[in-house]
């Protein structure tokens, strides 16, 4: 079943989208009409998606599968147990992956979440 975006896939994918690289700019105008198709039942939050693509154009990334936009995972004591992923096929967001590098730390996107900023508090501010 097809649902809106929600907010944690929404604000993670925003943080890793942040910088105004022509690509990503892209891939930011399809957030209004991307859908979460499925989730990992694991817990992670890793999310598959839908979009009509003749509701927005493409990024210019290709047309294989890449990876659009990563960020290392961090805990508050600072270790790395995973990172997270958004992943564009053929100019379009795909899915966005919650990968688990330790046994001894639960990454998911709430985690993620934590660790990622919003875009605008990356911005360094003006005086």
């Amino acid at each position: 079943m097809t649902e809106r975006l929600p907010p944690d896939v929404a604000e993670v994918l925003d943080a890793l989208l942040g910088d105004d690289d022509p690509v990503h700019l892209a891939l930011r105008a399809q957030l209004p009409h991307l859908r979460v198709r499925e989730r990992c039942t694991c817990g992670c939050g890793t999310a598959y998606f839908d979009l009509d693509p003749a509701a927005v154009r493409p990024a210019p990334s290709g047309p294989r599968t890449v990876v659009a936009a990563e960020a290392l995972i961090r805990t508050g004591d600072g270790d790395c147990p995973g990172e997270v992923l958004a992943f564009a096929r053929g100019g379009y967001l795909s899915w966005l992956e919650v990968c688990s590098w330790s046994d001894d730390t639960e990454v998911t996107l709430a985690l993620a979440r934590q660790t990622l900023r919003p875009r605008q508090s990356r911005r360094p501010r003006r005086p």
